[in-house]
C-alpha cells in the first residue's frame, strides 16, 4: 500500500492556462478546434489519435479504439458555436482525478484570441503533470495551423 500522507493542495491540482492568437476568423478557428479535437487529432510525429467529439451539450469527447473499445475523456460541459467550448471529465487520466477544460474565442485584429484553461483536481500523476503543457501546447499549435490554412483557401 502506497500512502502519501503529506500531500498538499499544490499536489492535488493542475492548472494549464495559454493563450492562442489565430490569424483566422472566429468561425475558421472553432471549426479548427473541433476538427482537430476530434477526427484530425494529432499527438506528436504525425502520429495520428482520432477521437470523437459529439459537439453539443452533454456530447462525449472519446478515443474510439474499434470493437466498442476506448476511452473516456470528458462530456461536452457547455458550449456556444464559435465562442466557447468547455469540457468536464477525468481526460487523459485513469485514475480519481476530476478536469475541466475551456476554450473562449473572441475577435481580435488580424483574428482570433483563444483563452484556454485547463484545470484539474484529485491524484494528478507527475508524468501527466509534466506532460499536459507540451501536450495541449502541441494541439493548440495544430489548432493555428488548420485554421490560418482554412483561411488561406
Amino acid at each position: 500500500m502506497i500512502v502519501n500522507a503529506t500531500a498538499g493542495i499544490e499536489d492535488l491540482t493542475l492548472l494549464v492556462e495559454q493563450e492562442i492568437h489565430v490569424h483566422a476568423s472566429l468561425e475558421d478557428t472553432f471549426a479548427a478546434l473541433l476538427e482537430q479535437l476530434g477526427p484530425e487529432n494529432e499527438v506528436g510525429e504525425g502520429r495520428v489519435m482520432p477521437m470523437v467529439l459529439e459537439a453539443w451539450p452533454g456530447g462525449r469527447w472519446y478515443r474510439d479504439l474499434g470493437d466498442d473499445n476506448g476511452h473516456f475523456w470528458a462530456h461536452v460541459q457547455a458550449i456556444k458555436r464559435p465562442t466557447l467550448l468547455e469540457f468536464s471529465g477525468p481526460l487523459m487520466m485513469s485514475h480519481p482525478v476530476a478536469n475541466n477544460v475551456q476554450y473562449r474565442l473572441s475577435e481580435e485584429p488580424g483574428g482570433t484570441l483563444i483563452k484556454f484553461r485547463h484545470s484539474g483536481f484529485g491524484m494528478v500523476q507527475e508524468d501527466h503533470r509534466k506532460g499536459v503543457v507540451g501536450g495541449w501546447g502541441y494541439i493548440h499549435g495544430k489548432v493555428r495551423e488548420r485554421a490560418e490554412g482554412s483561411h488561406k483557401k
